[in-house]
């Protein structure tokens, strides 16, 4: 299905810096709880991830990622869920979406 231009400016993608990590076993599936940071103009976001099989929770923290922040929130069992963490998918393995390099808190991706 193709979308159009318009359709692709209302997603809201943005470079935030995972700041807090915790292990999630309330989750169906093995994930973390994350907590990331957008900077000021967007704050702090909870999210949670099925990141487990690529990533230990030491490997994330100060880890840029990409997420969509502007999906409604979502409850996913005690966690309310604020952004979605992108990650190219292959079976059970998530690797994340990330700048090449360093970049501002907050930065949109377009």
């Amino acid at each position: 299905m193709k979308i159009s231009w318009s359709d692709f400016e209302k997603i809201e993608m943005h470079v935030g810096t995972i700041i807090q990590v915790e292990d999630f076993p309330e989750a169906r599936n093995p994930a973390y709880k994350l907590q990331i940071d957008f900077g000021k103009s967007l704050g702090v976001k909870k999210s949670s991830a099925q990141i487990t099989s690529l990533y230990s929770k030491d490997d994330l923290v100060g880890k840029q990622v990409v997420a969509v922040v502007n999906f409604p929130k979502k409850q996913i069992g005690p966690l309310m869920s604020e952004c979605l963490v992108l990650g190219a998918v292959k079976g059970k393995d998530v690797t994340l979406l990330q700048p090449g390099i360093g970049v501002e808190n907050g930065l949109r991706i377009l």
